[in-house]
């Protein structure tokens, strides 16, 4: 009988050269078309057992196969008649390698992780022998591991299985198979396949976690005896939080970092305030009673921020926790936004400085869209931040949805982190030597390979949604259960107790020492700097204490002016331009020079240019912002030859300050929320976010809510971040007219943010200009352009940029005051309808009054433009939105407040579309009937 193809292939003295390589061939042609490889090798093929359920198997076990293959042959001869034992083995050999890959995929499903053991641990089929055509009658053969595992590369089956249970199906189930990255699946199974993820911490860090464990069950007690059934969602149940809190600051701090930015949702927030950042328990228990800590409306006691420095082994690390609403994820993005301000004022490119931590629900995690816009952020330009390490704090139950087909549609409710190829540490919350085994690795990760980590923190609630809450109503058999398990710091005291670590007494002691401190008020987190370092933090009080009026000057010496402009337009000769784009720098450069009157897209370049010259940094994000999506901006230029983006106002001059200007994904929600947490660290800036159409903020309600309008007064935390939202009716439809100017408006009030709707570029210029330059920082919401880019009549001189500044009123200079019987009061784009209709009638008696700030109201200029008009017999206001949008209902009581003092007699008309339920009309001919009657309105002479 013939020897068959591979015992040929086996018995080759080129086994290791070019056969591997014909082998992984023959195997790819295999997986595509089975019938188009040798009989005896599809057959061979098809023995194989499938990893995972795939129906692919690892290329690696089919390489690392045929290399065992050949170190075998290496060995001495044997004697006759034992070849076909031989070959058997060697058959083995494969299947045990595959045994070895499948624990590495799905170790993780056995593993124990539910402190509760209500998760039934998974009888996973290809964990078996017999999966693998492997019995107990193997256990004592050995068989090549492989150069990773147990750190040995031969081993019994009995000791392989043994290695891979502790490693993959402790209390401790890594996924990190999913990870495209060879190199990273790598380093994980070395690390935990060297020490079968085994913690070997020394009898001090023993302690010092059951010390971490007593504080953090001692301040649950001690809220609970103080201020009975009063809210705090407490960490009860996931005490592990507090360690691991503190071995990832620690750990960090050996990497250097010198900034750590928090985000959490509320369960646990308080525990991690006193325990891990210091707040003065004091200062809590007086939260508690009712004091008030901000001059505003404040906010309950879990969504206020804090920061703090600690000493770490490698020195002093700034602790700030980021303030938080509560719906939930939407700090996620905030976080990031500040920790990458932070780092580009460290120039810290690779993120190395400045880490950030977020903190999720389970529920939360999976179930609200922002966490995966914030994820798919990670990796990119603008929102890099070298990696987030995320810890989803596990109840296994959000409120009361507690089963897995309600909550979610994944297996995990970490599932949505895979998506970006981020590796997720399952931890047991009651082993809590795991669970700081777990932080350490989280942190080791981050730094080596500066991307998101997950770690899911598998704990429970010992009480309900909070300390109000009966959670038997919902849960009934889990909290039965609950009722009657040991709290973490009880199991690891017994633990250490048993293993002759310490004695009960000194156990108790330690969380009778904590109890001591929290009534005497002192501080209790570990490692608490009391002077900390000032050059960490930013310094906003140049800021503090300005409101809207406060002057600003915004003009821009005209030398000066055109120096910035001529350089902004100056473009290499290796950058080839589209021609059009040409065409717009062409057009620019004679604008600098005088030649051609200034449109939008020259000043508004010119704002960013000018304030880079006065030393301000600008950061401009949103979808298509370097082009702009209306084509005016062109900032970024795109090469033609090569594709090669050149970037005109990043080469101003030698040591300029930063602009940035970053496409960004199709995102609203995470990228305003992250521009929000940017514009909220870096007071001297100016930070500009553009939605696509205005309309699509829509898609960031929440931030603009919780946050943008709202943080100041509930938390002190001022921001300077511009809203360029896109607005006007030009017949495209619904969803591309409005910017919901509306809701903007109903959200004023207290000064809380500016809402301005300018007409011309020089008005765009100084409103730019000025939001940077004058030291007040509010927010400020822009309705811009887009039929008007371009219109003849909105230009602006050079002299208007270098001379002027923004007016919050305009006042019609194109009539005689005297001839005038009917004003109009509008704002925005209408304005050029009017006055392109008023003359193509040649009107003389109808004059216009813009108002070009609608939020704060300036009431003076309000005045004293519309007192020039002595003689009119009736006014009104005039908007393109429907009657139950724009600015008529918000503005109306100013007006008429004001048209009372000037006007006493005048009562004020509302003229524009009538009341509607969707924004805009669809048809164009619609559109302009609609439009073409209240410019007819608006123009009669009454």
């Amino acid at each position: 009988m013939h020897e068959s193809t591979m015992e040929q292939l086996w018995r080759s003295s080129h086994i290791s050269g070019g056969n591997a390589a014909y082998v992984e061939e023959l195997y790819e042609t295999y997986l595509h078309d089975p019938n188009g490889v040798p009989e005896e090798w599809h057959n061979y093929f098809d023995s194989l057992p499938r990893v995972g359920g795939s129906s692919d198997v690892s290329h690696a076990a089919v390489r690392q196969h045929f290399e065992l293959l050949s170190k075998h042959r290496a060995r001495p001869v044997v004697a006759p008649g034992s070849g076909s034992v031989n070959i058997e083995h060697e058959r083995k050999q494969i299947k045990v390698l595959q045994l070895i890959e499948s624990y590495r995929h799905r170790g993780h499903k056995k593993a124990t992780l539910d402190p509760l053991g209500l998760m039934a641990r998974e009888q996973v089929p290809d964990l078996q022998l017999s999966y693998h055509g492997l019995t107990e009658g193997d256990f004592d053969t050995t068989f090549n591991t492989g150069s990773l595992f147990l750190g040995k590369e031969e081993a019994t089956l009995r000791e392989i299985v043994e290695g891979l249970e502790r490693t993959y199906c402790g209390n401790l189930g890594a996924e990190i198979m999913h990870l495209s990255n060879l190199e990273e699946q790598q380093w994980f199974q070395q690390r935990l396949e060297r020490s079968q993820s085994k913690a070997n911490f020394g009898t001090d860090i023993q302690i010092e976690i059951l010390q971490r464990l007593s504080a953090a069950e001692g301040l649950e007690r001690h809220l609970d005896s103080k201020y009975p059934g009063t809210k705090r969602f407490g960490v009860e149940g996931g005490e592990s939080l507090i360690p691991m809190m503190d071995a990832l600051i620690r750990r960090s701090g050996t990497y250097g970092v010198k900034e750590i930015v928090i985000g959490m949702a509320h369960r646990g927030r308080l525990n991690t305030l006193v325990n891990i950042l210091g707040k003065n328990p004091a200062d809590l228990f007086q939260e508690f009673e009712g004091k008030k800590t901000l001059d505003t409306s404040g906010d309950v006691k879990y969504h206020q921020g804090f920061s703090s420095n600690v000493m770490t082994p490698g020195g002093e690390v700034h602790l700030a926790l980021a303030f938080n609403p509560s719906h939930l994820e939407i700090s996620a993005p905030v976080v990031v936004g500040s920790v990458r301000a932070r780092q580009d004022r460290r120039k810290d490119a690779a993120g190395e400085k400045v880490m950030p931590i977020n903190i999720h629900g389970d529920a939360a995690f999976a179930g609200q869209g922002v966490v995966q816009e914030t994820l798919q952020m990670s990796q990119t330009r603008g929102y890099y931040t070298g990696g987030t390490v995320h810890i989803v704090l596990n109840n296994q139950v959000g409120f009361t949805t507690s089963k897995r087909e309600d909550a979610r549609s994944t297996e995990y409710s970490t599932d949505p982190a895979k998506m970006i190829d981020a590796p997720v540490l399952h931890v047991n919350g009651d082993d809590p030597e795991m669970v700081v085994l777990a932080a350490l690795l989280a942190v080791d990760y981050r730094y080596e390979f500066k991307k998101d980590i997950v770690i899911d923190l598998v704990c429970y609630r010992r009480r309900g949604h909070n300390e109000t809450d009966d959670p038997s109503g919902t849960q009934p058999l889990m909290y039965q259960t609950i009722r009657k398990h040991k709290t973490t710091r009880t199991l690891y005291s017994e633990k250490l107790v048993e293993e002759g670590i310490l004695d009960k007494a000194a156990a108790d002691k330690l969380a009778n020492d904590y109890r001591d401190k929290l009534d005497a008020g002192e501080d209790v987190a570990t490692g608490l700097v009391k002077q900390p370092d000032s050059s960490m933090f930013v310094d906003w009080s140049p800021y503090l204490g300005h409101d809207w009026q406060v002057p600003a000057d915004t003009g821009f010496a005209m030398p000066k002016l055109q120096g910035v402009a001529n350089r902004m337009t100056t473009v290499p000769d290796g950058i080839v331009m589209q021609r059009q784009v040409s065409k717009i720098y062409d057009d620019r450069r004679k604008m600098a020079g005088g030649a051609l009157p200034l449109n939008w897209g020259m000043a508004e370049t010119l704002a960013y240019g000018t304030l880079l010259e006065e030393g301000f940094m600008v950061r401009f994000t949103g979808e298509d912002v370097g082009r702009g999506t209306f084509s005016h901006r062109h900032a970024v230029i795109h090469s033609q030859k090569d594709g090669q983006s050149y970037v005109p106002l990043q080469h101003m001059f030698e040591d300029q300050p930063p602009f940035y200007m970053y496409d960004s994904l199709l995102s609203e929600e995470a990228v305003l929320a992250f521009e929000y947490g940017y514009a909220t660290t870096t007071p001297k800036s100016l930070v500009v976010w553009e939605a696509q159409f205005g309309d699509f903020a829509n898609g960031a309600q929440v931030v603009i809510d919780q946050f943008i309008t709202s943080g100041e007064h509930k938390w002190g935390r001022m921001c300077g971040l511009v809203l360029m939202l896109p607005h006007g009716y030009e017949g495209q439809g619904p969803e591309h007219s409005s910017a919901r100017l509306e809701r903007f408006m109903q959200l004023c009030a207290e000064h809380n943010i500016q809402v301005c709707n300018a007409t011309t570029p020089a008005q765009i210029f100084h409103l730019l200009r000025r939001q940077a330059v004058r030291p007040m920082r509010r927010p400020l919401v822009i309705m811009s352009p887009k039929w008007i880019l371009r219109h003849k009549l909105a230009t602006s001189s050079l002299e208007e940029l270098a001379e002027g500044r923004f007016q919050n009123v305009i006042q019609d200079q194109g009539v005689d005051p005297a001839k005038v019987k009917r004003l109009i009061l509008c704002s925005g784009k209408v304005y050029y309808h009017l006055l392109e209709a008023r003359m193509e009638r040649e009107q003389e008696d109808v004059a216009f009054v813009r108002i070009e700030q609608l939020y704060p109201f300036p009431d003076e200029e309000f005045v004293g433009a519309v007192s020039a008009f002595k003689k009119i017999k009736s006014v009104a206001w005039c908007q393109e939105e429907p009657m139950n949008q724009g600015a008529w209902y918000h503005s109306q009581h100013h007006l008429r407040r004001l048209l009372a003092e000037t006007h006493p007699k005048l009562d004020l008309e509302y003229v524009g579309r009538a009341p509607s339920a969707a924004p805009a009309a669809g048809y164009m001919s619609t559109h302009l009937e609609e439009q073409n009657k209240f410019i007819n309105e608006a123009l009669t002479v009454k």
